[in-house]
């Protein structure tokens, strides 16, 4: 039984009151929300359509319900199925976290080893992949090759346009798992005009990534310390809730398409800089500093209004970003194997005078993940253009748990969002002659 207030109006209820009718309306709350299609009945007249919820940027719209992950900005949460990321960067592997992403709860010791085998089986690409990757120029962006790359092999996997066949499905999240690494890492080699390195599958997820990439001569002096930072760097960004990328993955999934072409989309959203490009930033912002003698000045200037402090605040987080406490600590075991990177002092410096200045900690602008990553990623031996790939072969378990669970949902429909018209009201076309 519904508890109630006054007037028998059950608690878990909004009640609107249209001061242009004076109609009461009672609206249910599930989950913190209404339903936007509830507004519909709130109209002046029959046939007006009712009202419509404007939300700009969707900053205040929930577009699905999901189980994947959890994030609580205010407190600087995140979990993957519940799992807090803090334990699983610490503890898990990538196929381990990648795995829990698509189904749900961590494998037994006998489904990792079956995961990561069939992962293992699917790890080449067609040769014709290679001469596709071939036409691109020497200096082709990483992003747009990979995008470029990703999209085309629906044309490779007509069945994949299968969606309705569950097994089907898990057949091309596990391709897209294996492949997406061995795409990126000849693309690395392409923009350097190295031989392409097959993979190598007596290697494990992430040396294979590795090895791909860096082997010169078929040798490569593998880092457990570097490879084991990377894993985790990969764990931190494998999903994050509705962002950009997830949404996008979605929206076209949204129109039944095939999961290539829904991740070309995700790819295509993560290579904008405001999403995928901001650890670039950071690093371009770090050579503008130029030494660790022109933070205070340079703090100043952002706070006059004549520069961004890049890597600070989120979209999502209100307070420190959970993932940046992480990296930093991934950061020190790096830098260790590496030696010192001269930005990092002045990363450190811009860090400790923010967090104590009020002009940032009262706007809740803490360092986040974009704020060490390209750091790290530089000391690796990865040039800037290449970060937003390593980006994106981290998202893509969280791209594909999304895809899955959204075909799953039968409230989904088509992405199909609604407008508010500003345009002129309707006009007589005149003809050419007629026009001054």
């Amino acid at each position: 039984m519904d508890s109630r207030k006054g007037g028998g109006v059950p608690d878990e209820t909004l009640t609107i009151t249209d001061n242009r009718t004076g109609q009461d309306y009672t609206i249910p709350i599930v989950d913190g929300t209404i339903r936007a299609t509830d507004l519909r009945q709130i109209g002046v007249e029959d046939g007006d359509g009712g009202l419509t919820s404007y939300d700009p940027a969707f900053l205040n719209t929930a577009s699905c319900r999901s189980a994947i992950t959890y994030i609580d900005g205010d407190a600087g949460i995140l979990r993957y199925r519940g799992y807090p990321i803090e334990q699983l960067a610490e503890e898990a592997s990538f196929l381990e976290t990648a795995y829990l992403l698509l189904e749900g709860e961590l494998p037994t010791t006998d489904q990792l080893e079956e995961f990561a085998e069939t992962i293992r089986s699917h790890t080449y690409v067609h040769t014709n992949v290679q001469k596709f990757l071939e036409g691109f120029r020497y200096d082709a962006h990483p992003m747009g090759m990979l995008l470029g790359a990703v999209g085309a092999l629906s044309t490779f996997y007509p069945d994949a346009k299968l969606i309705s066949d569950a097994e089907g499905r898990k057949l091309q999240r596990e391709r897209l798992l294996a492949k997406l690494p061995t795409i990126a890492a000849f693309v690395f080699r392409h923009s350097r005009g190295l031989p392409y390195v097959l993979p190598r599958n007596d290697l494990d997820y992430i040396a294979n990534f590795v090895n791909m990439t860096f082997e010169i001569g078929g040798r490569h002096e593998p880092n457990a310390v570097l490879q084991r930072a990377l894993e985790i760097l990969l764990i931190l960004h494998a999903d994050h809730e509705q962002n950009c990328s997830a949404s996008a993955v979605r929206g076209v999934g949204s129109s039944q398409v095939d999961p290539f072409s829904a991740v070309s989309a995700g790819i295509a959203a993560l290579y904008g800089p405001l999403h995928g490009g901001a650890n670039e930033a950071v690093l371009r912002m770090l050579d503008e500093i130029g030494d660790v003698s022109r933070v205070p000045a340079f703090i100043e200037e952002v706070k006059a209004g004549h520069g961004r402090l890049m890597g600070f605040g989120h979209r999502v987080y209100k307070s420190y970003d959970p993932r940046a406490k992480l990296i930093k600590r991934v950061a020190d075991d790096v830098f260790a194997q590496t030696g010192l990177n001269p930005k990092l002092e002045i990363a450190l410096e811009l860090e400790r005078i923010a967090l104590e200045d009020d002009y940032f900690v009262s706007r809740k602008l803490y360092p986040n993940v974009d704020f060490y990553s390209g750091l790290i990623y530089q000391a690796m031996g990865y040039p800037t253009d290449y970060f937003t790939v390593l980006f994106a072969v981290g998202r893509l378990p969280g791209w594909l748990a999304q895809w899955e669970e959204m075909l799953a949902d039968p409230e989904q429909k088509i992405s199909r969002p609604r407008q508010v018209y500003i345009g002129e009201d309707e006009r007589p076309y005149m003809p050419l002659a007629q026009r001054s």
